[in-house]
């Protein structure tokens, strides 16, 4: 099985490499792309609780923790994926870092009602799970908080609207539609 390295671009592990195992459908967050999500975000996310909803390599998780994330889980299911992933929390004696070996949309449900400040959702593009994913993440988003999604295209406005959430920052990279989305707060 062949691989690749990505590396951390911000916080304690800046610089850092994790090896990337080439799997079918898997398409790390670019660093160009990351960079972005993360100027988006603030570079310190200290004592924000965040999940990587279709963690893959891990890499959104990692950029996380290594910039102050309190608390960060990772849905995953792949056994492999998995693997690699323990093993960079092991290397950096992550705390707060959480992998959990389950399907996303399920793990998302399973969340406490607005106990999330960011989620990042990138399941695989030929996947149908975008809709189902940002729809449960709104359940346990608080209502200050942002998800990020990465897509094969841009999101509709009118169904992001229909699921109460609008953009804040888009990004179109290559193949990458990035957005940057919060809750719509009701008038008054």
């Amino acid at each position: 099985m062949s691989t690749h390295e990505l590396r951390i671009i911000g916080g304690l592990w800046k610089r850092s490499k994790i090896k990337v195992l080439e799997r079918e459908g898997l398409r790390p967050t670019p660093d160009r792309v990351r960079e972005t999500l993360f100027n988006w975000l603030g570079q310190d996310l200290t004592g924000l609780s965040c999940v990587d909803v279709f963690a893959g390599t891990g890499i959104l998780g990692l950029e996380s923790a290594s910039r102050g994330a309190k608390s960060v889980q990772l849905f995953e299911l792949d056994k492999a994926l998995c693997q690699a992933i323990e093993f960079h929390i092991q290397r950096f004696k992550a705390q707060g870092l959480v992998l959990k070996k389950t399907d996303g949309v399920q793990g998302l449900i399973r969340l406490p009602k607005a106990s999330l400040d960011v989620v990042f959702i990138d399941p695989p593009f030929q996947s149908e799970l975008f809709a189902p994913a940002m729809k449960a993440a709104t359940g346990a988003l608080k209502d200050s908080g942002l998800m990020y999604v990465e897509s094969p295209q841009k999101l509709a406005s009118d169904v992001l609207m229909g699921l109460g959430l609008e953009c804040l920052k888009y990004l179109k990279a290559g193949q990458v539609h990035a957005h940057l989305l919060h809750r719509i707060k009701p008038d008054g």
